[in-house]
């Protein structure tokens, strides 16, 4: 007869559980949360964990036996699919600790739903659909189009070989970048001259490490401070790191800010693009995310209604951050009445729909402004990016807010 599993079999079977979620991209909220569920199918009477996001340390009680261990997490990443695997894991019945590592290290080892070039496919379209939306012309979308696809490509290969991320994304900010020059270049030889502005930042819009910056703030309003912090200093560093790549680009290229594109006067094909748009960039975002090909759709759907409800606020004559705060809160909304039939993770379902409300044109001319030594400019651009950019991450907030009434209380 074999004796039942020890203390410290069940907590190492739990910290790995909880480890694999925060590596794959879940908020320190969530991952509390679901390892408290977990401990008492484990045999754990009494348990608390402290989580900043590198590592977790947790302490268990049965009966009168005390025990503490300590997990390092490992390099962060993005697993839209993996996170909802260890959701659905969560939820079912009895565990024993053998099974519950048997499970994690099968959802560990598990495949990518999506190849490298499928994933730098639909990073491309997506690229495309965020430089028309900030209104470039068609050979800016196409260059951002291609340049982004093989942007995203170049680090697919490098982050497979577990080169620095920070390294990763300054260098692919560059690749993304040259390369939007390169074949504008090669598209005005031909009579299709880009109006390039926009377009570099599209073209490397893959790095924007939207689900780190969201995550960071969620677990801020849930008290998880010290993991909110790492994570946010984790998505402001990558930003910094894609933002100097691509102000080497900007420095040797000698862009200047654009002007502001006008609108066209077809509201009914101007719509139209617009959502076609909103659907490929929030599919784009999903497959970077690994995200099942379900899901991708619903989340395209997602983006494509929010984007509508922003840029017709903005049309009407809303602030920028006012009608992108409204966006998101209705992608928040929305995915909070389709999550429970996809049993996905919220965070996988609204990131991807709200990252092609980024503000582009700010971005861009921090990126330009700072290249040129206009340090006040820049600053002034990166404060209005910054506020839209916080606005996103409020709005998702302000829809947990109203659709979950656990998160109006403290615990």
């Amino acid at each position: 007869m074999s004796s039942p599993p020890t203390l410290a079999e069940a907590l190492d079977a739990l910290l790995r559980f909880g480890g694999l979620m925060l590596r794959s991209g879940d908020s320190a909220f969530r991952v509390r949360d679901a390892m408290n569920r977990l401990a008492p199918r484990l045999g754990i009477e009494d348990f608390a964990v402290a989580i900043t996001v590198s590592s977790l340390m947790a302490t268990a009680r049965r009966s009168d036996e005390h025990l503490t261990l300590v997990h390092h997490v490992g390099p962060l990443g993005i697993n839209a699919w993996r996170l909802g695997a260890l959701e659905r894991l969560e939820g079912t019945g009895a565990l024993t600790p053998a099974e519950l590592q048997a499970k994690v290290a099968a959802i560990a080892a598990a495949p990518l739903q999506h190849r490298f070039a499928v994933v730098a496919v639909f990073v491309g379209l997506a690229s495309g659909a965020f430089a028309h939306l900030n209104g470039g012309n068609i050979a800016a979308v196409l260059a951002a189009a291609v340049a982004g696809g093989i942007g995203q490509f170049v680090r697919s290969l490098l982050l497979a070989r577990q080169f620095n991320q920070y390294a990763v994304a300054t260098f692919c900010a560059v690749v993304a970048g040259g390369g939007y020059l390169l074949i504008a270049a090669l598209l005005a030889r031909i009579g299709l001259p880009p109006e390039h502005g926009i377009g570099v930042v599209a073209a490397a819009l893959f790095l924007v490490p939207g689900f780190p910056l969201v995550a960071a703030l969620l677990d801020l309003l849930q008290q998880q401070t010290t993991a909110g912090l790492v994570r946010l200093a984790y998505g402001t560093t990558l930003l910094l790191a894609a933002a100097l790549g691509l102000g080497v680009i900007v420095g040797v290229a000698g862009l200047s800010v654009p002007a502001v594109a006008a609108p066209a006067n077809d509201l009914p094909l101007t719509l139209l693009l617009r959502g076609v748009a909103s659907f490929l960039g929030g599919c784009g975002f999903a497959v970077l995310y690994n995200s099942a090909w379900r899901t991708v759709l619903v989340v395209g759907v997602l983006a494509l209604l929010g984007n509508e409800v922003r840029l017709s606020l903005q049309d009407a004559g809303a602030s920028q951050a006012a009608a992108t705060f409204t966006g998101t809160l209705a992608v928040g909304l929305l995915a909070s009445v389709v999550q429970p039939r996809l049993r996905e993770p919220r965070i996988a379902l609204t990131v991807p729909g709200i990252i092609i409300m980024v503000p582009g044109s700010f971005a861009f001319h921090a990126v330009v402004l700072f290249s040129r030594g206009d340090v006040m400019g820049g600053l002034q651009a990166a404060a209005v990016a910054g506020f839209v950019v916080g606005a996103m991450a409020l709005g998702l907030a302000a829809a947990r807010f109203a659709s979950e009434r656990r998160w109006l209380r403290e615990s």
